[in-house]
């Protein structure tokens, strides 16, 4: 069997892993994001971020023949723009004033790449996300919080910020960071695991 490393110090990509039954190592990727650019296709954007962070991991475990390195990129697009992490409050409250009462998508590239054959898959999942309508307050009281300040778009639905979501079509997981069922569908299907 495979070990599997995780490109990505997510904390919450690491607990997705746990729950899929998956035993892994963290190798954090130092891969240059600035090398996708910016004005590419989301769904192209995301997946190329992946697979930059899974090559960039595999560097550092090129002896380990055995390692399978599963590596991810989240965005959150509003209204054809790209929102990352904000860089300070006023950032995360710009943000979510943009969100407020609107439908969003957020993207999630990933990869799963062997070492000993460098074999790569590599695919992306979609999820659109409807905000309520916020006030000025709310948002303010959500940032106060902290919970916003390393997250793209400046929530996270599995924490407080579910409480600013009306409604999700798409894969829940996807927007905490990791499509479960897609990639599950990935190491099962590519990489001869048995999941469940």
């Amino acid at each position: 069997m495979s070990e599997i490393i995780l490109a990505s110090a997510s904390p919450r990509r690491k607990e997705l892993l746990k729950n899929m039954g998956l035993g892994f190592e963290v190798v954090v990727s130092d891969a240059d994001e600035s090398a996708v650019p910016a004005d590419v296709p989301p769904y192209i954007y995301v997946q190329e971020l992946a697979l930059i962070k899974a090559a960039a991991a595999a560097k550092k475990v090129l002896l380990r023949k055995n390692a399978l390195i599963i590596s991810a990129d989240t965005i959150v697009v509003n209204e054809g723009r790209i929102l990352g992490k904000p860089a300070d409050t006023e950032e995360a409250f710009s943000m979510l004033k943009g969100l407020s009462g609107k439908t969003h998508s957020v993207y999630t590239g990933y990869c799963v790449m062997s070492i000993e054959n460098a074999y790569t898959v590599c695919g992306r999942e979609r999820t659109d996300v409807e905000f309520k309508e916020l006030i000025d307050e709310k948002i303010r009281g959500y940032i106060s919080t902290g919970e916003p300040m390393d997250k793209a778009g400046a929530y996270g639905i599995q924490g407080k910020g579910s409480m600013l979501i009306k409604g999700i079509k798409g894969d829940y997981f996807n927007v905490v960071g990791l499509p479960v069922s897609a990639l599950a569908d990935t190491l099962e299907r590519d990489f001869g695991f048995k999941l469940i």
